[in-house]
């Protein structure tokens, strides 16, 4: 048996460079999610009294692999968050099947 050399690459550092236009953020209080085969759509959006319309202020399209890893680390962050400040309650919450939004 032929012994393998077993190269490991150095960690890349990554730059994160935020626009200015997106520095600010965007506030949402909802969220509106499709998907297709390939790719899911995230909207996100804010309501407010009386509450009858919703204004989307971001949309988010990315492939399915990508929207779980998302999901994976958001709930990782969650979990973090929980541990310092204890439980999120969201007793109000209810997922509307029919336009995929929360309400």
């Amino acid at each position: 048996m032929e012994k393998q050399d077993i190269k490991t690459t150095p960690k890349k550092t990554i730059t994160i460079d935020v626009p200015s236009d997106i520095e600010k953020g965007a506030y949402a209080n909802q969220i509106i999610i499709g998907h297709s085969q390939k790719e899911f759509i995230m909207d996100f959006g804010l309501i407010v009294p009386p509450g009858n319309k919703i204004k989307i202020t971001s949309r988010v399209i990315t492939n399915p692999i990508d929207a779980k890893a998302m999901l994976m680390v958001l709930n990782e962050n969650i979990s973090r968050y929980e541990k310092v400040f204890g439980t999120i309650n969201v007793p109000h919450i209810k997922l509307n099947a029919e336009d995929h939004h929360l309400h």
